[in-house]
């Protein structure tokens, strides 16, 4: 038959969460061995006992690993689609940035053709037939306003989607940080219940 020694060294080591499951195993083991080796009814009543005892620590201490590993993989589902959500609002941030972009050569483009409109005006009203040359200035106002308006609204749009790009970098920084304390109050509860669990244990 194996010893102690031999059967611990032999044991599965499978308390990598630090949740005790090693020492309670090593302790079934040795409940195990004293309940075969025990000499009397009562002393093997016992050690039975102390057995079905530690096994429910063990399939408690499991259920709840499988929990938290249920929760863990719950919750990296929802951190991905948030990822995918915000790399989905970082293209769309950029695309509307390249649209405005767009909107603003545009824009220097007919500033560039009125102020070629305004030089042609001055050179038409040095021709006869002031009249014709008045409508065509009036009508080179009224564009020129027109154009006036476009270029503010391109221009406000591209301040409000510089906001909200930079709130979106804001969030991002926020959700990376709150990755982050996550991570270190997982890692204290765990450490605590380690704690904890050491303290109560006979």
């Amino acid at each position: 038959s194996f010893s102690s020694d031999e059967v611990i060294r032999k044991r599965l080591l499978i308390d990598g969460d630090g949740a005790g499951d090693d020492r309670r195993i090593n302790l079934l083991v040795k409940s195990f061995i004293k309940w075969c080796n025990s000499g009397s009814q009562e002393e093997g009543y016992f050690q039975y006992q102390r057995m079905l005892s530690t096994l429910s620590q063990c399939e408690f201490s499991m259920g709840k690993t499988l929990l938290v590993y249920d929760m863990n993989l719950r919750e990296m589902e929802n951190y991905e689609k948030i990822y995918k959500d915000i790399e989905n609002s970082i293209t769309a941030a950029h695309e509307k940035i390249s649209e405005c972009k767009k909107q603003i050569l545009q824009a220097k483009r007919i500033r560039k053709n009125r102020q070629e409109y305004d030089a042609l005006a001055k050179v038409i009203q040095h021709h006869p037939d002031r009249h014709e040359t008045l409508k065509q200035l009036e009508a080179l106002g009224k564009e020129l306003q027109h154009l006036s308006h476009i270029k503010e609204n391109v221009e406000d749009k591209l301040e409000l989607r510089r906001k909200q790009f930079h709130v979106l970098l804001s969030t991002i920084h926020e959700l990376q940080q709150t990755l982050e304390n996550d991570e270190k109050l997982s890692e204290a509860e765990e450490s605590q219940e380690t704690q904890m669990e050491t303290e109560t244990k006979p």
